[in-house]
């Protein structure tokens, strides 16, 4: 995709702030840290961000440990930060905080006993 229109740190930093407050911008790529409960939780993040990168084929660093996720985004051929990048971080993002309990739906989402717990949720 070099193609793609490659973003200045000030208008990166300036779309995070309003898209994605929980992401940062560091060293030429978007990243976001993840906080998991343990390894358990961390394998889950992580698989359910290599779905959706491949799905988008668009292909994010990661650096897992036992408890956290670092994602890092940037596109290789086009030397920075684009669309692309915000796009699957917004993607990245809606599924991993997802919630299902706040929707007030069917889906009841996980208990709220620690034994079952597999993500720090922002709040």
């Amino acid at each position: 995709m070099s193609g793609s229109k490659v973003y200045s740190q000030d208008i990166i930093r300036a779309r995070l702030a309003q898209e994605l407050p929980h992401w940062r911008y560091e060293d030429g790529a978007i990243e976001r840290i993840y906080r998991t409960q343990g390894w358990k939780g961390t394998l889950m993040v992580v698989n359910a961000i290599g779905h959706l990168a491949e799905a988008a084929w668009h292909h994010p660093d990661i650096h897992a440990s036992y408890p956290s996720v670092k994602v890092r985004l940037n596109t290789h051929d086009a030397g920075g930060v684009t669309d692309m990048d915000f796009a699957l971080a917004a993607k990245i993002e809606s599924v991993i905080m997802w919630q299902p309990a706040r929707e007030h739906g069917p889906l009841a989402g996980t208990p709220s006993d620690p034994a079952y717990a597999y993500i720090h949720y922002d709040e």
